[in-house]
Protein backbone atom coordinates (compact mmCIF):
# COMPACT_ATOMS: atom_id res chain seq x y z
CA UNK A 1 0.00 0.00 0.00
CA UNK A 2 1.32 3.39 -0.92
CA UNK A 3 1.70 5.97 1.69
CA UNK A 4 0.03 8.98 2.14
CA UNK A 5 2.02 11.75 0.93
CA UNK A 6 2.93 14.10 4.13
CA UNK A 7 0.46 16.87 4.41
CA UNK A 8 1.69 20.48 3.63
CA UNK A 9 3.81 22.50 6.12
CA UNK A 10 1.88 25.40 8.02
CA UNK A 11 3.33 28.94 6.42
CA UNK A 12 0.81 30.54 8.99
CA UNK A 13 0.20 29.29 13.01
CA UNK A 14 -1.82 31.34 14.80
CA UNK A 15 -1.44 31.28 18.22
CA UNK A 16 -4.55 32.30 20.77
CA UNK A 17 -3.04 34.17 23.64
CA UNK A 18 -4.68 35.39 26.84
CA UNK A 19 -4.43 38.23 29.33
CA UNK A 20 -1.97 36.40 31.26
CA UNK A 21 0.22 37.03 27.94
CA UNK A 22 3.58 34.77 27.42
CA UNK A 23 3.08 33.43 31.12
CA UNK A 24 0.03 31.56 30.24
CA UNK A 25 0.99 30.27 26.94
CA UNK A 26 2.21 26.54 26.62
CA UNK A 27 5.56 25.56 25.31
CA UNK A 28 4.27 25.02 21.94
CA UNK A 29 2.69 28.05 21.20
CA UNK A 30 5.80 29.61 23.07
CA UNK A 31 7.89 27.98 20.48
CA UNK A 32 6.07 28.78 17.64
CA UNK A 33 6.27 32.31 18.10
CA UNK A 34 10.11 32.25 19.02
CA UNK A 35 10.65 30.64 15.68
CA UNK A 36 8.50 32.97 13.42
CA UNK A 37 10.28 35.42 11.27
CA UNK A 38 6.82 37.44 11.07
CA UNK A 39 4.85 38.45 14.23
CA UNK A 40 1.34 39.97 13.26
CA UNK A 41 -1.01 40.69 15.90
CA UNK A 42 -2.61 43.93 17.50
CA UNK A 43 -0.25 46.04 19.20
CA UNK A 44 -1.68 45.79 22.41
CA UNK A 45 -1.31 41.14 21.75
CA UNK A 46 2.63 42.13 20.38
CA UNK A 47 3.18 43.55 23.79
CA UNK A 48 2.96 40.70 25.63
CA UNK A 49 5.88 39.00 23.69
CA UNK A 50 9.10 38.97 25.32
CA UNK A 51 12.40 40.18 23.78
CA UNK A 52 13.53 36.48 22.41
CA UNK A 53 10.39 36.95 20.21
CA UNK A 54 13.06 38.27 17.57
CA UNK A 55 10.65 38.21 14.51
CA UNK A 56 9.25 41.10 12.31
CA UNK A 57 6.35 42.41 14.22
CA UNK A 58 3.11 43.66 12.09
CA UNK A 59 0.34 45.09 13.85
CA UNK A 60 -3.32 44.74 12.26
CA UNK A 61 -4.02 47.98 10.19
CA UNK A 62 -7.35 49.15 10.39
CA UNK A 63 -9.91 47.82 8.90
CA UNK A 64 -8.01 44.47 9.61
CA UNK A 65 -10.32 42.74 7.14
CA UNK A 66 -9.43 43.73 3.85
CA UNK A 67 -5.42 43.63 5.03
CA UNK A 68 -5.11 40.11 5.36
CA UNK A 69 -4.43 38.94 1.73
CA UNK A 70 -2.06 41.51 1.26
CA UNK A 71 -0.23 40.76 4.66
CA UNK A 72 0.18 37.32 3.72
CA UNK A 73 1.09 37.69 0.34
CA UNK A 74 3.74 40.44 1.47
CA UNK A 75 5.45 37.57 3.58
CA UNK A 76 5.29 34.96 1.94
CA UNK A 77 7.64 32.47 2.16
CA UNK A 78 8.50 32.90 5.65
CA UNK A 79 7.40 31.23 9.04
CA UNK A 80 4.64 33.56 10.05
CA UNK A 81 3.06 33.85 13.66
CA UNK A 82 -0.27 35.42 14.21
CA UNK A 83 -1.64 36.35 17.23
CA UNK A 84 -4.87 35.81 18.33
CA UNK A 85 -7.12 36.71 21.66
CA UNK A 86 -8.05 33.39 23.38
CA UNK A 87 -9.56 30.76 20.94
CA UNK A 88 -8.59 31.93 17.08
CA UNK A 89 -11.53 30.12 15.62
CA UNK A 90 -14.37 31.57 18.25
CA UNK A 91 -15.20 34.60 16.70
CA UNK A 92 -11.75 35.24 15.63
CA UNK A 93 -9.11 36.11 13.16
CA UNK A 94 -8.51 32.53 12.72
CA UNK A 95 -12.00 32.05 10.18
CA UNK A 96 -10.37 35.05 7.88
CA UNK A 97 -6.79 33.16 8.18
CA UNK A 98 -8.56 30.14 6.92
CA UNK A 99 -10.34 31.80 4.37
CA UNK A 100 -7.37 32.98 2.72
CA UNK A 101 -5.23 29.98 2.83
CA UNK A 102 -5.02 25.88 3.63
CA UNK A 103 -1.46 26.21 5.22
CA UNK A 104 -2.88 27.19 8.41
CA UNK A 105 -1.86 25.67 11.82
CA UNK A 106 -4.05 26.95 14.82
CA UNK A 107 -2.90 26.73 18.79
CA UNK A 108 -5.80 27.78 20.99
CA UNK A 109 -5.77 29.44 24.06
CA UNK A 110 -9.48 29.25 26.55
CA UNK A 111 -11.74 32.32 25.53
CA UNK A 112 -13.03 34.55 27.74
CA UNK A 113 -16.27 32.97 27.44
CA UNK A 114 -14.54 30.15 28.36
CA UNK A 115 -13.20 31.81 31.82
CA UNK A 116 -16.37 33.24 32.16
CA UNK A 117 -18.90 30.17 32.48
CA UNK A 118 -16.02 28.75 34.99
CA UNK A 119 -15.98 31.73 36.93
CA UNK A 120 -19.66 32.17 37.22
CA UNK A 121 -20.53 28.36 37.27
CA UNK A 122 -22.40 28.56 34.23
CA UNK A 123 -22.53 25.49 32.27
CA UNK A 124 -21.74 26.73 28.51
CA UNK A 125 -24.14 23.93 27.13
CA UNK A 126 -27.02 26.34 28.64
CA UNK A 127 -25.41 29.54 27.66
CA UNK A 128 -25.98 31.75 24.13
CA UNK A 129 -22.95 33.87 23.41
CA UNK A 130 -24.04 37.36 21.40
CA UNK A 131 -20.85 39.18 19.96
CA UNK A 132 -20.63 42.62 19.47
CA UNK A 133 -17.88 43.45 18.40
CA UNK A 134 -18.03 45.06 15.20
CA UNK A 135 -21.82 44.73 15.07
CA UNK A 136 -24.53 47.04 16.69
CA UNK A 137 -25.81 46.15 19.68
CA UNK A 138 -29.38 45.91 18.62
CA UNK A 139 -28.64 42.42 17.64
CA UNK A 140 -28.62 41.45 21.08
CA UNK A 141 -32.42 41.52 21.17
CA UNK A 142 -33.09 38.77 19.31
CA UNK A 143 -31.62 36.81 22.26
CA UNK A 144 -33.84 38.07 25.09
CA UNK A 145 -35.61 35.18 26.62
CA UNK A 146 -36.78 34.99 29.74
CA UNK A 147 -34.61 32.65 32.46
CA UNK A 148 -31.80 32.39 29.71
CA UNK A 149 -28.37 33.16 30.25
CA UNK A 150 -26.39 35.35 27.77
CA UNK A 151 -22.33 36.03 27.68
CA UNK A 152 -21.86 39.08 25.32
CA UNK A 153 -18.39 39.98 23.79
CA UNK A 154 -17.46 43.71 24.07
CA UNK A 155 -16.21 46.04 21.38
CA UNK A 156 -14.81 48.46 24.03
CA UNK A 157 -15.59 49.56 27.60
CA UNK A 158 -18.41 51.37 26.51
CA UNK A 159 -20.12 48.31 25.42
CA UNK A 160 -21.85 47.14 28.78
CA UNK A 161 -23.45 50.57 30.04
CA UNK A 162 -24.89 49.78 25.58
CA UNK A 163 -26.06 46.71 27.31
CA UNK A 164 -27.77 48.04 29.94
CA UNK A 165 -29.40 50.27 27.95
CA UNK A 166 -30.82 48.31 25.83
CA UNK A 167 -32.18 45.59 28.23
CA UNK A 168 -33.87 48.52 29.74
CA UNK A 169 -35.83 49.83 26.22
CA UNK A 170 -36.80 46.10 25.50
CA UNK A 171 -38.45 45.71 28.91
CA UNK A 172 -35.67 43.74 30.27
CA UNK A 173 -34.54 46.23 32.95
CA UNK A 174 -34.65 43.65 35.64
CA UNK A 175 -32.46 41.11 34.33
CA UNK A 176 -28.88 40.62 35.94
CA UNK A 177 -25.57 41.36 34.89
CA UNK A 178 -21.48 41.40 35.86
CA UNK A 179 -18.53 42.76 33.83
CA UNK A 180 -15.56 40.10 33.87
CA UNK A 181 -12.64 41.97 33.17
CA UNK A 182 -9.18 40.97 31.82
CA UNK A 183 -9.87 37.29 32.27
CA UNK A 184 -7.40 35.22 33.23
CA UNK A 185 -5.21 37.49 33.94
CA UNK A 186 -3.83 39.35 36.67
CA UNK A 187 -5.93 42.23 36.79
CA UNK A 188 -8.80 39.72 36.29
CA UNK A 189 -11.82 42.00 38.04
CA UNK A 190 -15.39 41.60 38.09
CA UNK A 191 -17.97 44.09 39.12
CA UNK A 192 -20.92 43.67 41.56
CA UNK A 193 -24.02 41.84 40.49
CA UNK A 194 -26.07 44.87 39.08
CA UNK A 195 -29.87 44.94 37.16
CA UNK A 196 -29.92 46.80 33.95
CA UNK A 197 -32.19 49.36 35.61
CA UNK A 198 -29.52 49.83 38.17
CA UNK A 199 -26.40 49.77 36.13
CA UNK A 200 -24.60 52.64 37.40
CA UNK A 201 -20.65 51.53 36.83
CA UNK A 202 -18.72 53.63 34.50
CA UNK A 203 -16.73 52.24 32.02
CA UNK A 204 -13.65 50.23 33.25
CA UNK A 205 -11.45 48.02 31.37
CA UNK A 206 -12.12 47.90 27.43
CA UNK A 207 -10.99 43.75 27.36
CA UNK A 208 -14.64 42.51 29.56
CA UNK A 209 -17.49 40.38 28.52
CA UNK A 210 -20.92 40.89 30.19
CA UNK A 211 -22.73 37.95 32.13
CA UNK A 212 -26.61 38.51 31.45
CA UNK A 213 -29.30 36.52 33.11
CA UNK A 214 -32.27 37.58 31.35
CA UNK A 215 -35.60 38.55 33.39
CA UNK A 216 -38.52 40.15 31.55
CA UNK A 217 -40.49 42.89 33.19
CA UNK A 218 -43.81 41.63 33.94
CA UNK A 219 -45.74 44.48 31.38
CA UNK A 220 -43.24 43.55 28.89
CA UNK A 221 -44.30 41.69 25.32
CA UNK A 222 -43.59 38.16 25.10
CA UNK A 223 -41.71 37.65 21.76
CA UNK A 224 -41.54 33.93 21.51
CA UNK A 225 -38.50 31.97 19.18
CA UNK A 226 -41.15 30.52 16.32
CA UNK A 227 -42.31 32.75 14.07
CA UNK A 228 -45.89 34.50 14.78
CA UNK A 229 -44.44 37.49 16.65
CA UNK A 230 -47.42 39.40 18.30
CA UNK A 231 -48.76 41.87 15.68
CA UNK A 232 -48.25 44.55 18.59
CA UNK A 233 -44.69 44.07 18.20
CA UNK A 234 -44.34 45.80 15.10
CA UNK A 235 -45.00 49.82 13.71
CA UNK A 236 -47.03 49.78 11.11
CA UNK A 237 -49.56 51.57 9.06
CA UNK A 238 -51.69 48.67 8.46
CA UNK A 239 -49.52 47.20 5.50
CA UNK A 240 -48.66 44.37 8.02
CA UNK A 241 -48.93 40.24 7.49
CA UNK A 242 -50.93 39.34 10.36
CA UNK A 243 -49.93 36.97 12.97
CA UNK A 244 -51.64 33.81 11.71
CA UNK A 245 -50.31 33.86 8.62
CA UNK A 246 -47.32 35.42 8.69
CA UNK A 247 -46.66 32.02 10.83
CA UNK A 248 -48.17 29.99 8.05
CA UNK A 249 -46.05 32.20 5.65
CA UNK A 250 -43.05 31.24 7.56
CA UNK A 251 -44.03 27.69 8.19
CA UNK A 252 -43.94 27.35 4.05
CA UNK A 253 -40.99 29.37 3.52
CA UNK A 254 -39.23 27.20 5.40
CA UNK A 255 -35.77 29.28 6.76
CA UNK A 256 -32.65 27.31 7.32
CA UNK A 257 -29.27 28.38 8.20
CA UNK A 258 -27.40 30.44 6.20
CA UNK A 259 -30.16 31.14 3.77
CA UNK A 260 -31.10 34.44 1.72
CA UNK A 261 -34.65 35.65 1.60
CA UNK A 262 -36.05 38.19 -0.67
CA UNK A 263 -39.03 39.84 0.86
CA UNK A 264 -40.27 42.08 -2.16
CA UNK A 265 -43.26 44.54 -0.86
CA UNK A 266 -41.72 44.32 2.37
CA UNK A 267 -44.70 47.14 4.16
CA UNK A 268 -43.68 46.71 7.69
CA UNK A 269 -41.01 44.04 7.23
CA UNK A 270 -42.23 41.30 9.08
CA UNK A 271 -41.23 38.64 7.09
CA UNK A 272 -38.19 39.33 6.58
CA UNK A 273 -37.70 40.32 10.29
CA UNK A 274 -39.24 36.77 11.56
CA UNK A 275 -36.85 34.95 8.95
CA UNK A 276 -33.77 36.19 9.99
CA UNK A 277 -34.67 35.52 14.16
CA UNK A 278 -34.89 31.65 13.09
CA UNK A 279 -31.28 31.62 12.81
CA UNK A 280 -28.54 34.40 13.90
CA UNK A 281 -27.01 33.58 10.45
CA UNK A 282 -30.28 33.30 8.07
CA UNK A 283 -29.98 36.60 6.14
CA UNK A 284 -32.76 38.98 3.94
CA UNK A 285 -33.10 41.62 1.56
CA UNK A 286 -36.62 43.45 1.42
CA UNK A 287 -37.60 45.96 -1.19
CA UNK A 288 -40.27 48.70 -0.52
CA UNK A 289 -40.91 50.94 -2.62
CA UNK A 290 -42.48 54.21 0.04
CA UNK A 291 -39.70 55.82 1.71
CA UNK A 292 -41.81 56.27 5.10
CA UNK A 293 -42.23 52.22 5.04
CA UNK A 294 -38.38 51.31 4.44
CA UNK A 295 -37.61 53.45 7.26
CA UNK A 296 -40.44 51.89 9.24
CA UNK A 297 -38.81 48.55 8.50
CA UNK A 298 -35.84 49.02 9.23
CA UNK A 299 -36.72 50.25 13.34
CA UNK A 300 -38.50 47.11 13.50
CA UNK A 301 -36.12 44.68 12.17
CA UNK A 302 -33.33 47.07 14.55
CA UNK A 303 -36.08 47.07 17.63
CA UNK A 304 -36.40 43.18 17.06
CA UNK A 305 -32.50 41.95 16.86
CA UNK A 306 -32.24 41.97 13.16
CA UNK A 307 -30.06 45.04 12.21
CA UNK A 308 -28.19 43.79 9.51
CA UNK A 309 -31.82 43.38 7.49
CA UNK A 310 -30.92 45.23 4.48
CA UNK A 311 -34.02 47.71 3.30
CA UNK A 312 -33.88 48.62 -0.65
CA UNK A 313 -36.15 51.58 -1.23
CA UNK A 314 -37.14 51.26 -4.79
CA UNK A 315 -39.95 48.95 -7.04
CA UNK A 316 -39.60 46.00 -8.10
CA UNK A 317 -38.77 44.36 -10.50
CA UNK A 318 -36.35 47.35 -11.58
CA UNK A 319 -33.81 46.52 -8.98
CA UNK A 320 -34.33 42.99 -8.21
CA UNK A 321 -31.05 42.79 -10.59
CA UNK A 322 -29.30 44.50 -7.86
CA UNK A 323 -29.82 42.08 -5.72
CA UNK A 324 -27.58 38.80 -4.92
CA UNK A 325 -28.94 35.25 -5.92
CA UNK A 326 -31.49 34.01 -3.25
CA UNK A 327 -32.44 31.39 -1.45
CA UNK A 328 -36.05 31.78 -1.23
CA UNK A 329 -38.55 34.46 -1.94
CA UNK A 330 -41.98 36.41 -0.76
CA UNK A 331 -43.66 38.25 -2.45
CA UNK A 332 -46.23 40.03 -0.30
CA UNK A 333 -47.06 43.48 -2.21
CA UNK A 334 -47.29 44.34 -5.82
CA UNK A 335 -48.33 41.38 -7.57
CA UNK A 336 -50.03 43.03 -10.52
CA UNK A 337 -46.53 45.40 -11.20
CA UNK A 338 -46.08 44.45 -15.32
CA UNK A 339 -43.31 41.39 -15.09
CA UNK A 340 -42.99 41.04 -11.46
CA UNK A 341 -43.79 37.14 -11.56
CA UNK A 342 -41.58 37.12 -14.96
CA UNK A 343 -38.76 38.41 -13.32
CA UNK A 344 -39.25 36.70 -9.75
CA UNK A 345 -39.13 33.65 -11.55
CA UNK A 346 -36.10 34.42 -13.39
CA UNK A 347 -34.01 34.68 -10.71
CA UNK A 348 -35.05 32.25 -8.75
CA UNK A 349 -32.17 29.66 -8.49
CA UNK A 350 -32.38 25.77 -8.90
CA UNK A 351 -34.29 24.40 -6.10
CA UNK A 352 -35.28 28.09 -4.28
CA UNK A 353 -38.67 28.60 -3.22
CA UNK A 354 -41.26 30.94 -3.69
CA UNK A 355 -44.39 32.33 -1.99
CA UNK A 356 -46.33 34.85 -2.61
CA UNK A 357 -49.54 36.04 -0.79
CA UNK A 358 -52.58 38.10 -1.91
CA UNK A 359 -56.06 39.32 -0.90
CA UNK A 360 -57.25 41.11 -4.06
CA UNK A 361 -58.94 38.94 -6.92
CA UNK A 362 -56.83 40.51 -9.25
CA UNK A 363 -53.76 39.23 -7.90
CA UNK A 364 -55.55 36.10 -6.95
CA UNK A 365 -55.84 35.39 -11.06
CA UNK A 366 -52.34 35.73 -11.50
CA UNK A 367 -51.03 33.36 -8.63
CA UNK A 368 -53.80 31.02 -9.90
CA UNK A 369 -52.26 31.44 -13.78
CA UNK A 370 -48.92 30.78 -12.45
CA UNK A 371 -49.89 27.26 -10.63
CA UNK A 372 -51.25 26.06 -13.75
CA UNK A 373 -48.30 26.47 -15.43
CA UNK A 374 -45.50 25.91 -12.79
CA UNK A 375 -47.37 23.60 -10.19
CA UNK A 376 -47.05 24.19 -6.63
CA UNK A 377 -49.66 24.21 -4.02
CA UNK A 378 -52.17 27.07 -4.19
CA UNK A 379 -54.37 27.69 -0.92
CA UNK A 380 -56.28 30.09 0.97
CA UNK A 381 -55.71 31.11 4.12
CA UNK A 382 -58.77 31.91 6.57
CA UNK A 383 -58.75 33.62 10.24
CA UNK A 384 -61.66 34.23 12.46
CA UNK A 385 -61.65 36.03 15.71
CA UNK A 386 -64.23 35.78 18.50
CA UNK A 387 -65.71 39.16 18.87
CA UNK A 388 -68.66 40.17 20.89
CA UNK A 389 -71.85 40.60 19.21
CA UNK A 390 -74.66 42.23 21.52
CA UNK A 391 -74.29 40.32 25.00
CA UNK A 392 -72.77 37.30 23.17
CA UNK A 393 -69.49 36.25 21.31
CA UNK A 394 -69.51 35.27 17.18
CA UNK A 395 -66.51 35.42 14.86
CA UNK A 396 -65.50 37.88 12.27
CA UNK A 397 -63.53 36.98 9.56
CA UNK A 398 -60.37 38.11 8.35
CA UNK A 399 -59.99 38.94 4.51
CA UNK A 400 -59.14 35.25 3.45
CA UNK A 401 -55.01 34.93 2.04
CA UNK A 402 -54.31 33.17 -1.03
CA UNK A 403 -51.23 31.68 -1.08
CA UNK A 404 -49.13 30.28 -3.87
CA UNK A 405 -45.73 28.04 -2.76
CA UNK A 406 -43.72 26.48 -5.23
CA UNK A 407 -39.81 24.94 -5.61
CA UNK A 408 -38.37 25.35 -8.44
CA UNK A 409 -36.37 22.45 -10.00
CA UNK A 410 -35.16 22.21 -13.36
CA UNK A 411 -33.95 19.12 -12.85
CA UNK A 412 -34.82 15.54 -11.39
CA UNK A 413 -38.55 16.44 -9.82
CA UNK A 414 -39.94 15.38 -6.57
CA UNK A 415 -37.09 17.29 -4.76
CA UNK A 416 -39.51 19.57 -2.91
CA UNK A 417 -40.67 19.71 1.05
CA UNK A 418 -43.78 18.08 1.66
CA UNK A 419 -46.92 20.11 1.06
CA UNK A 420 -44.87 22.49 -1.37
CA UNK A 421 -45.00 21.10 -4.79
CA UNK A 422 -42.54 21.57 -7.56
CA UNK A 423 -41.78 22.89 -11.35
CA UNK A 424 -41.15 20.12 -13.15
CA UNK A 425 -37.98 19.43 -15.02
CA UNK A 426 -38.89 21.89 -18.51
CA UNK A 427 -40.57 24.67 -16.69
CA UNK A 428 -40.51 27.68 -18.99
CA UNK A 429 -40.49 30.90 -17.62
CA UNK A 430 -43.74 32.84 -16.66
CA UNK A 431 -45.30 34.77 -19.84
CA UNK A 432 -46.23 38.25 -19.47
CA UNK A 433 -49.25 37.93 -17.13
CA UNK A 434 -52.38 39.62 -17.76
CA UNK A 435 -54.12 41.18 -15.32
CA UNK A 436 -57.16 43.88 -14.67
CA UNK A 437 -53.92 46.97 -14.36
CA UNK A 438 -52.12 45.67 -17.19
Amino acid sequence: MTPAPPAPTATVTVVGIGADGWAGLPGVSRAALSEAEVLIGGARQLDLLPPRCTGQRVAWPSPLRPAVPGLLAAHAGRRIAVLASGDPMFYGIGRALAEETDALRVLPHPSSVSYAAARLGWPLEDVEVVTLVGRPAARLAAALHHGRRLLVLSADATTPGEVAALLRDRGFGPSRMRVLEQLGGEKEHATAESTADDWQHPPGDPLNIVAVDCRRAPDTLRLGAVPGLPDEAYEHDGQLTKRHVRAATLGVLAPAPGELLWDIGGGSGSIAVEWMRTHPSCRAVTVERDPARAERITRNADRLGVPGLRVVTGAAPAVLAELPPPDAMFVGGGLTAPGLLDACWEALPDGGRLVANTVTLESEALLADAHRRHGGELVRLAVSHAVPVGGFTGWRQAMPVTQWAVRKTLGTAGLGAPGLGTAGPATPGLDTLSGADR
